[in-house]
């Protein structure tokens, strides 16, 4: 017992225990804050089950929602809180006309405030329970009145749990007065819960940690949803705490002529950036990457922001890459996302999950512009697109992302520009040649090593991508009306087969 008296209490919400270092330190009093409907009552309960399961005793109190209200949140998430911990409710005196209701309490409102105090300090006394929640103290504000009486009386209650061996959390609604401060000085800790609502789709939470005395937490904001199953924190990502060791081989992609324009292909470890325009094939082209991941004998994890996975599946397999096929052996990952549902924190933490539990070592990302779908209200996503290649990078994980510009030819614009984080570039673009809309394909960065400074003409038909020889002879393909100024045009039209699957 005295092993688990020293550890730190964690609070059974994953993502939470990280934030905070391991967890609560045990015999100090904490405060976990937020507006109504942020998610406290769910954590308070989710610490508590946590406390019953290494075989602590726990005390729930509470003067604002009744035992049965807590049941019944407790068992929405699957929970029976019945002789786990004990609920001590403050109810009000009309129930105490039912014969069957043999609470001996009284309403909050109806006491002085040492009254109060009095009766939840005999229940602490009668449990002694390790783990305390005290639900809500904008209750207790309002008996005391005066933010001269409300602070004494906080500290009369940190004062007696303080000889106790009893960690404690505070719960404050922040309905009665958000500027009084009074909790936060008296405190060892505060928690605190935000809940933003966006133009379109679903709230967002978020936690920060605004005080923890003697210790070193992770700090600023970090996503978290409530879901079947309580609370999950999503703690920010920082690429800097996650290396791994692993051989910067060259990774060739099975197509001899890209694997050229690649000076011999991609890097282990490194990202590539798929830029140009709608329907030039920026998808399709990535997929050859994951069709020689799994080639190699390696796994690969792909995420779809913008289009629906029964269509992905029908045209992939017309290329003779049946996704759906190796999605049911195993081989690969692969989930549609919906922008308007998920948070930025949300999606970084899936993707770790898919490295770590299913070892994909190729992940596809398409496209930036879903992803920043996901954050219309936000103007991190560069900070959050760097953290997430960096730790991809450190992992020895090749990363691929789309990005869709506005337009079709001559002057094209990117929603957002994260050219310099990737280590690759590979520029997609449509011409006009002879009548007839063509595509080329170049790479105009590479980080590892040399590479082509040609284009190619490119084709994606029944038998997948097909690259021509360099077009040469062209000035301004990349402009997408290329002027001719060579002796002749044959490698333009004959730089790939025609193909009437293109």
């Amino acid at each position: 017992m005295a092993d688990q008296l020293t550890a730190k209490a964690k609070t059974g919400v994953r993502g939470l225990d990280d934030i905070l270092a391991g967890g609560l330190s045990r015999r100090h009093v904490f405060l976990l804050e937020g507006a109504p409907g942020s998610g406290k009552t769910t954590i308070a309960l989710q610490f508590l089950l946590e406390g019953a399961k290494v075989g602590e005793r726990c005390l729930y109190i509470t003067l604002s929602e009744t035992t049965e209200e807590l049941v019944d949140s407790a068992t929405s998430h699957g929970w029976n809180l019945r002789g786990l911990a004990e609920i001590f409710e403050l109810v009000p005196p009309e129930s105490l006309l039912n014969a069957d209701q043999q609470q001996s309490l009284l309403y909050s409102s109806d006491l002085e405030l040492g009254e109060t105090t009095k009766l939840i300090f005999e229940a602490f006394e009668r449990i002694k329970p390790q783990r305390v929640v005290i639900d809500s103290l904008s209750e207790i504000r309002l008996l005391a009145q005066s933010s001269l009486r409300y602070r004494r009386q906080i500290l009369a209650l940190k004062h007696f749990f303080a000889k106790s061996d009893a960690t404690v959390l505070l719960l404050d609604d922040m309905t009665s007065d958000t500027l009084d401060k009074t909790v936060h000085s008296v405190v060892h800790g505060v928690v605190h819960l935000e809940q933003l609502a966006p133009d379109y789709g679903a709230e967002r939470r978020r936690v920060r940690i605004l005080k923890y005395r003697g210790q070193a937490y992770r700090g600023g904001y970090h996503d978290f949803i409530i879901k079947t199953g309580g609370v999950a924190v999503f703690p920010r990502l920082r690429a800097i705490e996650h290396k791994t060791g692993f051989e910067r081989s060259l990774l060739a992609t099975g197509i001899a002529e890209l694997d050229r324009l690649l000076g011999g292909g991609l890097t282990r470890g490194s990202s590539t950036l798929l830029i140009g325009p709608a329907g030039t094939g920026k998808s399709l082209v990535a997929l050859q990457f994951v069709s020689a991941a799994v080639s190699r004998g390696e796994k690969a994890a792909i995420f779809v922001f913008d289009e629906e996975l029964g269509l992905l599946f029908a045209r992939t397999k017309d290329m003779g890459l049946d996704l759906e096929k190796l999605r049911d052996l195993g081989l690969i990952h692969i989930e549609q996302l919906d922008a308007a549902e998920l948070s930025p924190g949300e999606f970084a933490q899936r993707v770790r999950d898919r490295v770590a539990d299913f070892e994909a070592r190729t992940v596809i990302i398409d496209s930036i512009n879903g992803y920043q779908a996901a954050m219309p209200e936000e103007n991190g996503l560069i900070l959050h697109m760097h953290e997430l290649l960096q730790f991809l990078n450190r992992q020895g994980v090749n990363t691929f992302i789309t990005v869709a510009q506005h337009g079709l030819v001559g002057d094209m614009k990117s929603p957002v520009d994260v050219t310099y984080l990737a280590d690759s570039v590979i520029l997609l673009r449509y011409f006009e040649a002879d009548g007839r809309v063509r595509r080329a394909i170049s790479v105009i960065k590479k980080r590892t090593g040399n590479h082509e400074d040609t284009i190619r003409e490119y084709k994606i038909g029944s038998g997948g991508l097909t690259l021509g020889e360099p077009l040469s002879g062209f000035q301004g393909i990349l402009r997408g009306v290329p002027l001719f100024v060579g002796e002749t045009n044959l490698p333009l039209k004959t730089s790939v087969e025609d193909d009437s699957h293109s």
